[in-house]
């Protein structure tokens, strides 16, 4: 059987708002993170993603009220990140109705806190969220933290490698040199990924055109996840879907 491909918009949320730039620069303000999700949750997307992009930076935790309000009105799976540091945080989380977390900065600074969230609520609520931007390293990609404003000093390969060893269920790939800029997903990057993954991996960064998504996951990709092109209406999710369908993939209605 195979499995349904993903189609995932994701609230980029700063001071309460959406918001979205590119490159992480030059935010514009995109709506009411609650509104917005029940928007998609009605025109059909497969997940939602809410990520508190500004956490890590301001050294703060996710903002819980905003997340419960959203987990309100959807029915579909929500994952959460932004400012995850420990288990608690992920328990608060989840009684707020998430679904599971994305962990980024925190788990690069002490890779210990993926064994600990994997080890106490299971790999399936635990998302692996990975800005990546091309560099000399070994693979020839480095994973960047703080919203691609710093280098990690980590090759992205490896270090999706000792996350699946330390018990993430999934990737969240998101191509810094690509967010934003509607030039397409870095399909190259994807493919890397995909060779070395046996979780699931969401491409993210770059869409820009319906064909788009359909070329990530041909790549390898199992979802993909979009933002300003959904936000400001210049793709629907219902597009996405039916261009996906035509081209022989397995989506759910």
């Amino acid at each position: 059987m195979t499995l349904a491909k993903r189609v995932i918009p994701c609230l980029d949320v700063s001071g309460g708002r959406v918001v979205k730039g590119v490159n992480f620069l030059n935010l514009k303000d995109a709506g009411d993170p609650v509104e917005l999700a029940k928007k998609y949750d009605t025109e059909g997307a497969d997940e939602l993603t809410f990520l508190d992009i500004s956490a890590s930076i301001e050294e703060r935790k996710t903002t819980l009220d905003i997340v419960s309000a959203t987990a309100e009105q959807v029915f579909i799976p929500l994952t959460v990140g932004g400012g995850i540091r420990t288990v608690n945080d992920v328990d608060n989380l989840l009684r707020a109705g998430a679904d599971k977390v994305s962990v980024n900065t925190a788990a690069i600074n002490r890779p210990e806190l993926i064994n600990e969230i994997s080890d106490r609520f299971g790999n399936q609520v635990l998302v692996l969220s990975v800005d990546a931007r091309r560099a000399k390293t070994k693979s020839g990609y480095e994973v960047t933290t703080h919203g691609g404003r710093e280098s990690s000093g980590l090759d992205a390969i490896s270090w999706i490698q000792e996350g699946i060893k330390r018990g993430i269920g999934e990737i969240l790939l998101n191509s810094m040199d690509a967010d934003g800029t509607k030039a397409g997903f870095d399909l190259e990057m994807i493919k890397a990924i995909r060779e070395i993954s046996g979780v699931p991996v969401i491409a993210s960064g770059g869409a820009g055109k319906i064909s788009d998504f359909g070329d990530a996951l041909a790549v390898g990709a199992d979802a993909v996840l979009a933002a300003s092109v959904f936000h400001f209406g210049e793709i629907k999710i219902s597009q996405v879907k039916s261009d996906l369908s035509s081209r022989g993939f397995s989506v759910r209605g």
